[in-house]
């Protein structure tokens, strides 16, 4: 299990689990892929190393809001 929780991460009033989990997804595919263009090997996996820049605010989201 990750840390810090899900809860933690979600932030403000339109926030929802599903678009945490798709940005998390992007940032580490992301950070993956530079690191194999880089020839780089990394320490850890990708998707603690997204979740870790989300929580530490390097990374932020923006969801589309109807109304």
């Amino acid at each position: 299990m990750l840390y810090p929780s899900v809860n933690d991460l979600i932030k403000g009033d339109h926030r929802c689990r599903y678009s945490l989990v798709i940005a998390v997804a992007k940032q580490a595919r992301y950070l993956a892929e530079k690191a194999e263009e880089n020839g780089e090997k990394l320490e850890e996996k990708p998707i603690k190393q997204a979740v870790m820049s989300f929580a530490n605010g390097k990374a932020t989201y923006r969801e589309h809001v109807e109304g």
